[in-house]
């Protein structure tokens, strides 16, 4: 009987390979991180609590004492943290094979970051963007390198409001969190294909964990959810260990071109095993994502050089 179903065995040995991801202390993150050092891979582990990074790091290594894993200091909603992580990994290394945009928030009370943007477009879009487009050069000097944003199933039927970006004309907490992971399908798709156009051999690839048991409930806050909250969420969720594969089938599948949209494949895409979902073609919009680009190269001062 031939094997449909992919699992963390379809991934080669990644001894040598240099990956990044962040929010990698907790959730799909961590579980992400912990595969990919179970392979092999150099992990750095992008944190913005420290002591949570240094206990992640300390369960992998205890699991897995053969790892290379290390922990660095990233506040995705601080535009000056987001270039000193960026100066202290480029000038460490020159490479980097695999960048696993994964950080975020969910559904926070009205808050700015330290730049003055909405909590969760500033940390979930525009965080990744800038930091994204200041590893770029490492990441396209890597042979085969790739990078992995996360999104989510928010992003069906969310907009981006251009008009409101700042959460000045009104907040909902839940249309500005959608709107935040339809940002990332939309930056995904379209850095993959100024990829292609450049003639880069660097991919990128988006992703969905469908509905996972993590730590994204906290609203922002780092702290645990609470009780009532994670049974709720736990009694129709699927664990982080499953919410991961997507993510890391995103990272690791060598059949993947670019592009593609990777999710779980059971009933509404909530949990199951990933595949590629053929959803992007009508999530994304070429109009709205190169608005969206031009916006958050202004908003974030950063500029792509593709």
């Amino acid at each position: 009987m031939n094997k449909t179903k992919w699992s963390t065995e379809d991934i080669d040995n990644l001894d040598g390979k240099r990956v990044i991801v962040t929010g990698g202390a907790s959730g799909i993150g961590f579980e992400a991180a912990r595969v990919l050092a179970q392979k092999g891979a150099d992990v750095i582990l992008a944190v913005r609590n420290m002591e949570k990074g240094e206990r992640a790091l300390s369960r992998i290594s205890a699991e897995y004492p053969a790892a290379t894993v290390s922990i660095m200091h990233l506040d995705l909603g601080d535009l000056k943290s987001i270039r000193n992580f960026a100066d202290e990994f480029l000038a460490k290394y020159q490479t980097l094979d695999i960048l696993i945009n994964n950080a975020g928030v969910m559904i926070p009370p009205f808050r700015k970051t330290s730049d003055g943007f909405e909590l969760q477009f500033g940390t979930n879009h525009l965080g990744h963007f800038a930091l994204t487009g200041h590893l770029l050069p490492a990441i396209m000097a890597t042979p085969g390198s790739r990078i992995v944003v996360v999104s989510s199933i928010a992003s069906r039927g969310a907009e981006i409001m251009f008009d409101n970006l700042d959460g000045a004309k009104g907040y909902n907490r839940m249309k500005f969190y959608r709107q935040s992971k339809l940002a990332n399908l939309l930056f995904g798709v379209e850095l993959n294909n100024r990829l292609k156009k450049s003639g880069s051999g660097t991919i990128c690839v988006v992703c969905h964990p469908g509905i996972s048991a993590t730590n994204l409930m906290s609203r922002g806050s780092g702290k645990e959810s609470g009780s009532i909250m994670k049974f709720l969420f736990n009694a129709y969720a699927q664990s982080a260990e499953k919410g991961a594969l997507p993510t890391l089938y995103a990272a690791t599948n060598k059949a993947l071109k670019g592009g593609e949209y990777i999710g779980p494949d059971g009933k509404g895409n909530h949990r199951g095993n990933p595949a590629v979902s053929p959803e992007v073609n009508h999530l994304f919009k070429s109009t709205v994502a190169e608005k969206l680009w031009k916006v958050s190269e202004n908003l974030t001062g950063t500029i792509y050089a593709i």
